[in-house]
């Protein structure tokens, strides 16, 4: 294929978007193999009684993870997204094994080693080639389904795998399942997923995203936008990590049994899941700092209440909003990263997003089994509820507004005064084909060169065919350089014919 021939669009690729949410349903599915089960064989089967011994199994997982996830950003584009892809799964196969004939529980801590890396291959790779695919228009939307596959196959499996245990105990029917995903899983990638190098390219001649001059510096703090979700992230998957690791052993201590413990923790990934169908659609059209403030601070709200109800159905309906609040910030992360990075730079800068998320596991498992161990079940939890809606706040001071599109009928009245310039940033043959009157035409490539000379104070209105696209982009562009009084038309040269 030539570049030439790659084409972006949800539409124009969904066989091979479809397979790739189907493969990311497969790598969830390997992590709900041991969500329900593992916190309790800690203490059933190894005798460990100490919450920070207990969780190191989450440590060991998260760390592995974020690095892998880091790595694979580094080396995607010089080896292909694919080839990263089937190594996860290559990596994946022994792990059910080690977790079945584990004798002692460095057994268990080497197998979430090599579970993490898998999913730092694996999970990285099929949000980046989901991003290469669609191009920037619905880019909340793909990682919204890749997240609602990946989570509700993490739901399932860890229900599934609830009810396996409390029927033939915790070893060695529930693990078993996972040597079925991951067969199928490396099959499926193998035979029939395709590289999205040309993709790539494609979107990369036409993009005016600037490239970033220290990408991890950039991503991990100074960058505003790309700072503020990165430190969400990372506090995201600290009470992730808690909930892991503390929230079966906070069940079993007011009495559930096994079965009812799966379907309470089951409850909040399925959310997480099912709910970014509609909140990875959201994040295309709503203001995305928006969503990341209320989702976090949603997280925080329902962790505090996690230590003071007994009831299983109050559980559940906390579980249900801890997913809400992560599944508003889940797909919201990844398109916000890949929004204000240059296509070359994506993977880098989402393995970089995903490697300080991702440590997140390691520090909330470590953090709140200190803490338990010291002060308490109760004291861990709370601290984290606190970091959690501390965090939303950091994302409302620091991350800067989004001010999305202005209706037609608003720009008419607009353009009653001579301080506003209306640009249209598609090609010269899109712009001769229909266009605004008072617009003029300069495609997005070129928009940062040629409005070097304009006044940062001027009203500045981008407009491309249907809005939301091209044109959001080039806002983001303008407000990036310092044009703060920038907008998108809503609805483009359509809506205002």
């Amino acid at each position: 294929m030539s570049v030439g021939a790659a084409q972006l669009g949800l539409r124009q690729n969904w066989k091979q978007f479809t397979l790739l949410v189907i493969v990311n349903a497969f790598v969830g599915g390997m992590v709900g193999i041991e969500r329900t089960v593992l916190p309790m064989l800690a203490e059933q089967d190894f005798g460990i009684a100490s919450r920070t011994a207990a969780l190191s199994f989450i440590v060991a997982f998260g760390i592995s993870k974020a690095l892998s996830n880091y790595f694979v950003g580094r080396l995607a584009g010089r080896f292909g997204r694919k080839s990263m892809l089937v190594t996860g799964w290559l990596l994946a196969l022994p792990v059910p094994f080690m977790l079945i004939y584990a004798d002692a529980w460095s057994w268990i801590v080497a197998a979430n080693i090599l579970l993490g890396i898998h999913q730092g291959f694996a999970w990285s790779s099929t949000v980046v080639m989901k991003m290469d695919l669609v191009g920037e228009k619905d880019r909340g939307l793909a990682m919204g389904l890749n997240e609602f596959a990946g989570y509700l196959a993490v739901a399932a499996v860890a229900f599934l795998t609830g009810l396996l245990a409390a029927e033939y105990g915790p070893r060695p029917v529930p693990f078993q399942v996972g040597i079925g995903i991951a067969v199928v899983g490396l099959l499926l990638t193998v035979l029939w997923v395709k590289d999205t190098g040309h993709h790539v390219h494609a979107e990369a001649a036409k993009s005016a995203v600037p490239l970033l001059e220290k990408p991890f510096l950039d991503t991990s703090v100074r960058h505003r936008v790309l700072g503020s979700v990165t430190q969400a992230g990372l506090v995201n998957n600290l009470n992730d990590g808690m909930l892991w690791g503390l929230l079966p052993v906070l069940l079993a201590g007011q009495g559930f049994n096994t079965a009812s413990i799966g379907a309470i923790a089951a409850v909040y990934p399925a959310v997480w899941g099912l709910g970014q169908l509609l909140t990875g659609k959201l994040a295309d059209h709503v203001d995305r700092k928006l969503l990341l403030v209320l989702g976090m601070v949603l997280q925080g709200i329902a962790i505090l209440f996690l230590p003071y109800v007994d009831a299983q159905g109050t559980y559940i309906a906390l579980s249900a909003t801890l997913g809400l609040g992560t599944a508003l910030v889940y797909p919201t992360f990844l398109a916000t990263i890949a929004a204000h990075t240059h296509p070359k730079q994506r993977a880098e800068s989402l393995g970089i997003f995903r490697l300080w998320r991702d440590l997140g596991y390691a520090i909330g498992a470590l953090l709140t089994g200190l803490i338990a161990d010291r002060f308490g079940l109760t004291a861990s939890i709370l601290s984290i509820g606190v970091i959690t809606v501390i965090s939303g706040l950091l994302v409302w001071l620091r991350m800067p507004a989004e001010r999305r599109c202005l209706e037609p009928i608003d720009l008419k009245k607009w353009l009653e005064k001579p301080d506003v310039r209306v640009v249209d940033v598609r090609s010269p043959e899109e712009y001769a084909s229909g266009h605004l009157p008072e617009a003029i035409n300069i495609p997005v490539d070129r928009l940062l060169e040629q409005a070097r000379t304009w006044p940062k104070r001027q009203r500045i209105v981008t407009v491309c065919a249907k809005g939301g696209g091209r044109s959001a982009q080039a806002a983001q562009l303008l407000r990036d350089v310092g044009f703060g009084r920038t907008w998108w038309l809503c609805g483009g040269t359509l809506g205002w014919s």
